[in-house]
């Protein structure tokens, strides 16, 4: 966004993201911006109710993407899940565990009820999780059979934790899927902790493309993250320039689906015998 916004002699505000439905009323309320780009919360979040409130351009970065009121850019993280779920089925993996970050505003930090997962607030985990769902019932794996574990933050600790969660409660487990390369690197790190030989022993996969994930040969998603926020600087502009010139945007709001990349990586193997 930064680097799409440079010539406009405009500057950044970050405005961070809490819990609290009165700070983000006033955070949002009172900061010297012309416009706005929500970054990745729920529907419900307050802090895109008060950037509504405020009646200026508005653009939607990863989530809620159901809002369709409202420009977006993003990925379509249903289906670009599915390359490394496939991967997993192709070797021929019928056991997988899949873990990811949060899927509510509240946190929850554990096991996830199936039934819960069409209806979580946070569609990008959500979205994932159900597109890899999808793939494995499609190769006739029972869906409702496979675990699925969050944690509400994805830093280092709570990656190892969730890492531990599922392949102390779930031995059986001969893949896990992760949402995040934060998680899968967790994963990794537990693995080789406890003496599990990835991918001989155990196949893994993430999801974004950092650097980390990949010099560690992680098989996972590559997501244009720097694109993404580009795009959306870019189409904060051209609102506020139709905004400072009165001429509405005739048509529905604009909304920019970002391509993604399968990297197959070096931790995708068939199961152990």
């Amino acid at each position: 966004m930064a680097e799409a916004t440079s010539g406009s002699e405009s500057s950044l505000t970050l405005i961070p993201a809490g819990p609290s439905e009165t700070d983000a009323s006033a955070l949002v309320g009172r900061a010297a911006v012309d416009g706005v780009v929500v970054y990745s919360v729920a529907q419900s979040d307050p802090h895109l109710a008060a950037a509504r409130a405020r009646g200026l351009p508005l653009v939607v970065c990863d989530q809620p993407k159901d809002v369709i009121d409202l420009p977006f850019v993003g990925i379509d993280d249903r289906a670009a899940i599915r390359p490394v779920a496939r991967a997993l089925v192709e070797a021929g993996h019928r056991r997988i565990g899949i873990l990811a970050i949060r899927l509510e505003r509240d946190r929850h930090d554990g096991p996830v009820d199936p039934a819960v997962l069409p209806g979580a607030a946070l569609h990008v985990q959500r979205d994932r999780v159900l597109g890899a769902l999808e793939e494995f019932g499609a190769a006739g794996i029972a869906t409702e059979c496979v675990p699925v574990i969050t944690r509400h933050i994805n830093d280092h600790a709570n990656c190892l934790s969730a890492a531990r969660e599922m392949l102390t409660t779930h031995p059986d487990v001969t893949a896990v899927l992760c949402t995040t390369d934060s998680m899968a690197l967790g994963v990794l790190e537990y693995a080789r902790d406890q003496g599990i030989a990835v991918p001989r022993e155990l196949s893994v996969t993430g999801f974004d493309g950092i650097r980390n994930a990949l010099i560690m040969g992680l098989s996972t998603v590559l997501q244009p993250n720097r694109a993404k926020g580009a795009a959306a600087g870019r189409m904060l502009l051209s609102l506020l320039d139709a905004h400072l010139a009165d001429q509405l945007p005739a048509g529905p709001p604009p909304r920019e689906i970002l391509a993604t990349t399968f990297h197959a990586g070096q931790t995708v193997a068939p199961p152990r015998q």
